[in-house]
């Protein structure tokens, strides 16, 4: 929206336009409140327990080695307390006010059983932006796996879409 001219079309996947503290169930702010006090005392540990949460919400659906790779990476990248201060920032997220504003095409996708973001808050986004398209994907993994049948169907709905 700051720069209009360097936009043509938008392909959003896995979004949401509120943060987790903005949510109405209580007992989903609670688990993302406690999470944050799990990173910060247990992320940067060699046991692989905290990092394995997020892990498990990002690719339910990896083999184990691809797991223990990412929970590796996670402590290798980020202190604890970035890890910590990241998941607090995006619960205060709210960008509803401003989706009206976009005036590009706008293809959103969201996997249907994402394990890290709900569904119904990738709809929630769609819908708060005029004329979005909304494309469910099969699946649960918020990130596509090499062989996951999804990222197939992702690429081929953004292709399609740029091309038009």
């Amino acid at each position: 929206m700051r720069y209009p001219e360097r936009v043509s079309k938008l392909v959003l996947y896995g979004g949401y336009a509120r943060g987790w503290r903005l949510s109405e169930d209580q007992a989903f702010r609670e688990q993302q409140e406690a999470m944050i006090t799990l990173t910060r005392t247990g992320w940067g540990k060699d046991n692989p327990a905290y990092r394995q949460m997020f892990t498990s919400f990002f690719i339910p659906d990896a083999p184990r080695a691809l797991m223990d790779w990412c929970n590796e990476l996670q402590r290798r990248t980020t202190s604890p307390e970035n890890a910590a201060n990241l998941q607090s920032a995006l619960g205060d997220l709210d960008v509803r006010p401003r989706l009206a504003s976009v005036r590009v095409p706008t293809l959103v996708m969201h996997v249907r059983n994402d394990a890290r973001v709900s569904f119904d808050r990738g709809r929630e986004l769609a819908m708060g932006i005029p004329g979005a398209r909304f494309v469910p994907i099969e699946g649960q993994n918020h990130l596509f796996l090499e062989h996951d049948p999804a990222f197939g169907r992702f690429l081929a709905e953004t292709r399609e879409f740029l091309a038009e």
